[in-house]
């Protein structure tokens, strides 16, 4: 993919493609079955449904955060059955209507497992509707394909390389609001707080008040504190909007960042990690 954006009327121009996989990915965190009801009330015509905690996540468990990675071979599994195809590659378009926080996190699984032929709508449900598009409720008839990944197992990183990243000077990235990350206000997490040393990047700030991304520029002034040669580590909460701050990173034409997968939830469910609460 030239790039990983592709505009609402790009989308209605290609929708019936016959290698295109269009993919709803709405989804909310306070009520779960939310996205998949907001799905079959009404969705872009041929778009499948993929759940975060069902199909984009591994079950939580008392570590890894709350939204483990999924696993590879049954993630690769789910792929295949909704029609994406490794070989010839399949070009999946991701969307949602929560400024593309749940479509970023299946652009990343699937950069992640090898897959480049994969972009987020720029705009989401509402660019979509806002130029006429349709929405249907029929659920679409999808051939089974094969989908073999192939993880690049460099992007991620556990609690234990984190805190090797830390000993080494290398950058940490917070993704969540401001308020979190200097634990004045902690809503899903039984703790308040950032990680040592970590610098605040909000991922609603890589798109304007509308849910468009901004222009590929400003995505290079997001990050122009940074040198061309780092190679962050990013997190959130729980592995979801950091994602977005990781298409923003490959939108100002960064090489890779890497993934903290269980991020916040994860690195304060130890005891023995020391909490940050203030700003550094």
């Amino acid at each position: 993919m030239s790039s990983p954006l592709v505009s609402a009327e790009w989308l209605q121009a290609h929708l019936h493609d016959n290698d295109l996989c269009l993919v709803d990915c709405r989804f909310n965190l306070m009520q779960p079955q939310q996205g998949r009801d907001q799905y079959q009330q009404g969705h872009l015509p041929g778009a499948v449904y993929l759940d975060l905690e069902q199909d984009l996540s591994a079950p939580k468990g008392d570590r890894g955060g709350r939204h483990p990675l999924p696993d590879i071979e049954a993630l690769a599994a789910r792929l295949g059955a909704i029609g994406i195809s490794s070989d010839p590659a399949t070009l999946v378009v991701a969307y949602d209507a929560s400024f593309s926080a749940f479509a970023s996190r299946l652009w990343w699984l699937l950069r992640y497992l090898g897959h480049e032929r994969v972009a987020v709508l720029d705009g989401g449900l509402a660019a979509w509707q806002a130029i006429g598009g349709e929405l249907v409720t029929d659920i679409p008839a999808i051939a089974p394909a094969e989908f073999q990944p192939n993880p690049q197992t460099g992007w991620v990183v556990d609690a234990a390389g984190v805190k090797v990243a830390q000993a080494r000077g290398q950058v940490l990235i917070d993704s969540r609001e401001t308020d979190r990350y200097r634990g004045d206000r902690e809503p899903i997490d039984p703790v308040a707080g950032h990680i040592p040393g970590a610098q605040l990047a909000v991922w609603k700030e890589a798109l304007d008040e509308k849910g468009y991304w901004r222009l590929p520029s400003e995505q290079q002034q997001r990050w122009q504190h940074l040198s061309t040669a780092v190679q962050p580590i990013i997190y959130c909460g729980s592995g979801v909007t950091a994602c977005v701050n990781l298409l923003s990173w490959e939108l100002a034409g960064r090489s890779p960042a890497q993934l903290y997968a269980g991020s916040w939830s994860d690195w304060c469910s130890d005891p023995e990690n020391a909490i940050a609460t203030g700003e550094e």
